[in-house]
């Protein structure tokens, strides 16, 4: 559809529509839309960096294309001085745009170690409550191709299994809430180009190089890799494939969750019969982290070593009693009962 046609049927302010008017960006635009295709109300959360403007700059397009309100989010972690002044700079800059945003900020102690990991889980936890406030369940988040490269790798060092190494696909259902992708197939390149073409600005992550994080780590691999003849167009097949045999046990996941589960309203807990322990390895161990994360209403699976020990645990003992991710974990002859910790 023409800029022209476009314009016919919906009202897109002009400071957009000259934009558009870039050949590259317009593509980029359109592959968004394709991929996004929601037509409810979303979050947005916005960093500064190159792809999280470029994801604010597209998302505002199609909030007016399909007359929804969306909600943009700066989080102000508050570890380093410039913080602050950083958020509300990003702030004033969505403001020429047309684009509303709220800085949330994270308040209180800051942890001294794991801080990335930390950091990024309070993040969450801002934007998810915000959410809530407004009844959103799809949140939007700027991860790109490179992102899924350097995840993989970083999963691989880790120890991760199958789920984990493919663990950021376009839509991942945490909680109550889906956090969405759309820009996964996108190339960073693509995504600093809208960045600097549209606001002529973008926020520099002072850690994009510190070699003491491992995806700074991860990322200088990656380009070494690349001049020695590391083809991104297969390793993108290769990923595909992993993600269609996650699909397959996904699958039986469900079906043992379905079969061999039963949700007790009146004493508000998940009742677990002999046969789900039956199964493969890891269908169980999939199921039990996702039964826990319902009952125990986390965002997050437990660590994989934890579990790992409480299946262990089940599989060896007659009796067990055990708590982990803010659940009671209790087997009583071949039944395991799962109720919320208190």
């Amino acid at each position: 559809m023409s800029l022209k046609n476009l314009s016919a049927k919906i009202k897109i302010p002009k400071i957009f529509k000259d934009k558009l008017k870039n050949k590259r960006i317009n593509l980029i635009y359109k592959r968004f839309e394709k991929s996004l295709n929601i037509n409810e109300n979303f979050g947005v959360a916005v960093s500064g960096g190159p792809d999280s403007l470029s994801l604010a700059f597209l998302a505002k397009i199609y909030s007016i294309k399909k007359k929804l309100t969306p909600k943009f989010f700066i989080v102000d972690h508050k570890l380093r001085s410039e913080s602050t002044k950083e958020a509300k700079v990003v702030k004033q800059l969505l403001e020429r745009f047309l684009i509303v945003s709220e800085i949330l900020t994270w308040k209180g102690r800051k942890p001294l170690k794991n801080i990335q990991s930390l950091a990024r889980i309070k993040r969450y936890e801002l934007i998810y409550k915000r959410c809530d406030k407004y009844k959103i369940r799809n949140i939007l988040i700027g991860h790109h191709q490179d992102d899924l490269f350097e995840n993989f790798f970083i999963r691989m060092l880790r120890g991760s299994g199958l789920k984990g190494l493919i663990s950021l696909d376009k839509k991942n259902k945490i909680g109550n809430k889906n956090l969405l992708r759309p820009l996964l197939d996108e190339k960073k390149e693509d995504l600093a180009f809208i960045s600097k073409n549209v606001f002529n600005f973008y926020v520099q992550d002072p850690t994009n190089n510190d070699e003491k994080y491992l995806r700074i780590k991860i990322r200088k691999l990656i380009a070494e890799l690349q001049k020695s003849g590391l083809d991104k167009k297969k390793f993108i097949k290769t990923i595909k494939n992993l993600k269609y045999s996650n699909n397959v046990i996904n699958f039986y996941v469900s079906e043992n969750l379905k079969k061999n589960t039963f949700f007790s309203n009146k004493s508000n807990k998940l009742i677990l019969n002999k046969f789900f322990f039956y199964q493969p390895y890891e269908v169980i161990f999939r199921a039990l982290s996702e039964s826990i994360k319902l009952i125990g209403r986390k965002y997050y699976s437990v660590r994989g070593k934890k579990l790992d020990k409480i299946i262990k645990d089940i599989e060896n003992n007659h009796s067990f009693r055990a708590t982990l991710g803010g659940c009671i974990i209790e087997k009583v002859n071949e039944t395991v009962i799962i109720l919320k910790e208190h």
